[in-house]
């Protein structure tokens, strides 16, 4: 068995405009992200900790470091999925967002769940 689909997750993004939150004569976009996190490996594997580069379109990045994902911990059997919710801020109209997940295999193995950069985008702002 190989051991690279052993410790294998799949996180998958959807963001959204919150304009009602939103301010921007101010500079503040807030948008909301769904996050699925689902164990494609064979092995359970428990989401410790997470890190994101958010990033908006003048290149000023926010670093967020922190335990879990809404104050939680989940542990993921093979083919399980979890998903949540939360939002962020930035002072540009577009930027983008990326980081991972710092997981432990119930064997003790710690490694990393790529999050892939995705875009936060206002509504009719990219083509």
């Amino acid at each position: 068995m190989a051991d690279s689909k052993k410790y294998e997750i799949t996180v998958t993004p959807k963001t959204v405009f919150i304009p009602e939150q939103s301010d921007e004569d101010n500079d503040r976009y807030v948008f909301a992200y769904t996050m699925t996190i689902t164990n494609t490996g064979n092995m359970a594997a428990q989401l410790i900790s997470r890190h994101w580069l958010i990033t908006d379109a003048e290149n000023q990045v926010q670093e967020v470091r922190g335990l879990g994902v809404i104050g939680e911990q989940p542990l993921l059997k093979p083919g399980e999925s979890f998903e949540y919710s939360s939002g962020t801020a930035i002072a540009t109209p577009v930027g983008t967002m990326r980081g991972s997940y710092q997981m432990v295999a119930e064997d003790g193995i710690k490694f990393d769940a790529t999050v892939p950069e995705f875009t936060l985008s206002m509504p009719r702002v990219l083509h």
